[in-house]
């Protein structure tokens, strides 16, 4: 079919956009390439290297993307926003703003807010919120047990039918084996995926960085990797006795690399994450008490992100994330140990995983799956490739454009990233929602 064809004709009030000259990068099918795109609304019409060779529909708002990279909208799926509760360290609307700002199109937040995601009211709030807050779309984990304290299982069943993508506690792992085989047990019966941050509470308390000789240096305490390794071990066995979906929200060592790599290997339904920032740094960033640096799990050895790198290119690891985590200034203007855990992420997201494929790791398009189309298939949502039918939430960027990161310049509430006053390569463009433009960035 070509753009000439009985199959463009326009729908009555909706809008026709033709992208053109583009280089199409699109993950569902592994294309990378030249070609054009149209969409209809909010929906994809089709694409394709000569999409528009017996010319364009008429009436069609034309986008010269001028050879610039575009590609399925990006789907960040670990987020934490204020909304509810802390509204000063973020909202919907806020956080909205700095995805699309970043090319994320669609984000997956997290449910440690005030009060906590752990029941179906909660969740139709947070999604009646986001209709009308939220440039992007928005999807809710629901908390894996109630309240967020570890003691009995949350309503999985019900909040999944009303909407919740996953299950998660979030920045705490579900501690107790018995109820974690529970969970697992239960959600098995839906097919709702379980996400557990991987570090083993006793092990971890009281650290504030990765366990090792620049911890003792720094007089700082430390965490081990074997509290990560030693959770991940005991819930894959979990996983073994219940045949339940699981992700490991994000790696930071290289040994929890080899565990996934294994248990894939063994055939367990199992996926794993990593954000940006473990990617990109390591322990040494810490070096001057930086407490934007402080992040959980925390930031480990050059060997480890090495090892994370090694990965995500091989595709042990599935999923790239921000872990945006906003804290006010009172929260991290204190000495490192006291000091909150987290960063944000959501505009550096797409700049700093671009570092794996400028450093030539990965391809492009393995990579952008990693935050298109792989999030898409674990969460059960639409989007993630370039489609006939698909929806219209797409990204355009120059990969090779750079920027300086400046507090000031991000569009969230807070400002405490750690890619503070670093040169990244890739710049958003432009992105898309539904077909409409949420985000167009100013000539510079």
């Amino acid at each position: 079919m070509n753009a000439a064809s009985e199959g463009y004709k326009p729908i009555p009030g909706t809008q026709l956009t033709a992208y053109v000259n583009a280089r199409l990068v699109d993950p569902g099918t592994g294309y990378d390439g030249p070609g054009e795109l149209l969409t209809q609304g909010g929906l994809i019409v089709d694409s394709g290297q000569k999409l528009f060779a017996d010319g364009i529909p008429a009436s069609s708002e034309i986008i010269d993307c001028a050879g610039q990279v575009l590609c399925p909208g990006l789907i960040d799926m670990k987020v934490f926003v204020g909304e509810p509760g802390a509204e000063h360290k973020e909202t919907l609307e806020s956080a909205s703003l700095a995805a699309a700002a970043g090319g994320i199109t669609t984000i997956i937040t997290m449910p440690n807010t005030d009060p906590v995601i752990d029941d179906i009211s909660l969740v139709e709030f947070l999604k009646r919120r986001a209709r009308f807050g939220a440039l992007v779309n928005v999807h809710p984990m629901a908390a894996a047990t109630q309240g967020l304290k570890g003691l009995g299982m949350s309503e999985i069943g019900l909040m999944r039918q009303a909407g919740a993508v996953a299950f998660t506690d979030g920045v705490q792992a579900v501690a107790n084996a018995v109820l974690m085989r529970r969970i697992l047990s239960y959600a098995s019966r839906y097919d709702a995926l379980i996400v557990q941050h991987v570090e083993e509470p006793m092990l971890a308390e009281g650290g504030c960085m990765n366990e090792g000789e620049i911890a003792t240096r720094l007089g700082l305490a430390g965490i081990p990797d074997a509290a990560e390794t030693i959770m991940l071990e005991r819930d894959l066995r979990l996983v073994e006795l219940t045949g339940a979906r699981y992700h490991a929200d994000q790696l930071s060592c290289a040994a929890s690399v080899e565990i996934m790599r294994q248990a894939k290997r063994r055939g367990l339904p199992v996926s794993c994450g990593v954000s940006a920032a473990h990617l990109a740094l390591n322990e040494n960033d810490v070096g001057n008490y930086r407490t934007f640096f402080k992040l959980s799990p925390p930031l480990r050895r050059e060997e480890d992100r090495a090892a994370l790198v090694a990965g995500v290119a091989d595709g042990t690891i599935d999923v790239i994330v921000s872990g945006h985590n906003p804290q006010d200034q009172e929260s991290k203007r204190l000495p490192f140990a006291q000091a909150a855990t987290g960063g944000i992420g959501l505009e550096t997201l797409l700049s700093v995983a671009l570092g794996c494929f400028h450093n030539g790791h990965i391809s492009l398009c393995d990579l952008l799956a990693r935050m298109t189309i792989n999030p898409a298939r674990l969460l059960g949502l639409p989007g993630g490739k370039l489609a006939k039918g698909q929806p219209a939430d797409l990204t355009l960027f120059d990969s090779g454009k750079s920027w300086i990161v400046t507090g000031n310049g991000l569009r969230s509430k807070s400002k405490n990233t750690p890619f503070e006053d670093r040169l990244l390569q890739g710049v958003v463009l432009r992105t898309v929602v539904a077909g409409e433009a949420v985000f167009i960035r100013e000539e510079t």
